[in-house]
């Protein structure tokens, strides 16, 4: 057993060490007091550094990032409204734990309701918001699996959307940055994630963020504490300094300072010695590409550039890039068709790559294609 702890701990320091950057001061694994935890750039979904990241726990009321996920992309499809009053259930009234006492037949906004759950950690919020959406909660249950599975969050699974422990209610540390990164994508998630202190019910209930790295820590955005006696204390707590997007997930902490600490740890690590660098691009990867047996000689090329790529601190100028693209195509061209690819390394390692895109659409050459272009050319000229 001391030999099977040994190795482990081994392999845990061993990727600390391959995530950190050359000449940076690699995070030991000993120095994260987690169990479990992982630091991951939301931009990039890079890992800077894991710990037992694939380990099955209990994830507490972390489990309502998944929960504010379903609600975010059904506000941005239309499918609810922030201003939508909403009933609360029998059911939803009796949820334990944390809550804001919420009574059968009370009514709120999803706004009211989204402050009591990301800012109070409210499990009979939660509830109510995953009846709405879905119809129940065993059916929003459903769909959070569903949405964990096209995440490939291949450790968890949910039997609630509050987070209470419960037989096979388990997550990772990997999977909870995965969804975290999904949901930060939801910019409005920030109205509430970054709130201290709110009220409810004209002013007669008040809120308190559960997230002490709002008020200690720079930059600090959000984003879901949790607390049980399965889970421990864990946090999933999102930053951002000088467009660097960092997620540090830990899990397990014996008490919430080991939380708060470690979560702090992994973003000092990530903040010290990475940053983000504009690419630059050779020119030749947007020329125009031949086409073969088209309408067009040449069809323009566009590249997906992401805007930034992850860095290690004071290595930008190294990056080096190199264009794969085809000598030709052969007509017909989609517009969007890819056409080659850029890729970014740094010291042999591949940091991002960018697909190279028709900008345009090349029609075959046929003669009912050239017909139709004669006959536009007799009707302008008409």
């Amino acid at each position: 057993m001391k030999l099977k702890k040994l190795s482990a701990c081994l392999l845990a320091v061993s990727i600390a060490a391959f995530s950190a950057p050359a000449g940076a001061a690699a995070l030991a694994a000993e120095e994260v007091k987690a169990p479990s935890a992982v630091l991951m750039e939301a931009n990039t979904g890079k890992i800077l550094f894991q710990k037992n990241p694939h380990e099955k726990r209990a994830c507490a009321s972390i489990t309502k990032i998944m929960t504010l996920l379903l609600v975010m992309e059904a506000l941005d499809s239309g499918k609810i409204g922030l201003t939508d009053k909403v009933s609360v259930s029998e059911h939803a009234a009796s949820m334990g734990g944390s809550q804001i006492w919420l009574k059968p037949g009370e009514t709120m906004t999803v706004d009211d309701m989204l402050k009591a759950c990301v800012i109070a950690s409210a499990n009979d919020a939660s509830v109510v918001l995953g009846e709405y959406v879905a119809g129940s909660e065993e059916e929003f249950v459903s769909q959070m699996n569903q949405r964990a599975k096209a995440l490939k969050m291949n450790d968890t699974t949910f039997k609630n959307c509050y987070g209470l422990d419960e037989e096979g209610h388990l997550s990772s540390a990997y999977d909870i940055a995965l969804m975290s990164r999904e949901l930060v994508k939801h910019k409005k998630i920030f109205n509430y994630t970054k709130t201290w202190m709110d009220y409810l019910r004209g002013g007669k209930t008040q809120l308190v963020n559960t997230n002490k790295l709002l008020k200690t820590y720079r930059g600090i955005t959000g984003l879901k504490t949790g607390t049980t006696s399965q889970a421990g204390s864990c946090i999933s707590a999102t930053a951002e300094r000088n467009g660097v997007s960092l997620i540090a997930v830990v899990l397990g902490c014996s008490d919430t300072k080991t939380r708060f600490a470690s979560a702090a740890s992994l973003l000092d690590s990530g903040f010290a010695n990475w940053s983000v660098a504009r690419p630059a691009l050779p020119k030749e990867a947007g020329a125009p590409v031949p086409v073969r047996s088209g309408m067009a000689p040449m069809v323009e090329a566009d590249v997906e550039s992401g805007g930034s790529i992850l860095v290690p601190k004071g290595k930008a100028g190294g990056v080096k890039y190199q264009v794969t693209r085809q000598q030709s195509v052969t007509a017909p061209v989609k517009k969007g068709q890819v056409l080659g690819k850029v890729t970014c390394t740094l010291d042999g390692s591949v940091l991002q790559e960018y697909s190279i895109r028709a900008k345009t659409s090349v029609e075959e050459l046929t003669f009912g294609a050239v017909f139709r272009l004669l006959a536009r050319g007799l009707l302008m000229a008409a």
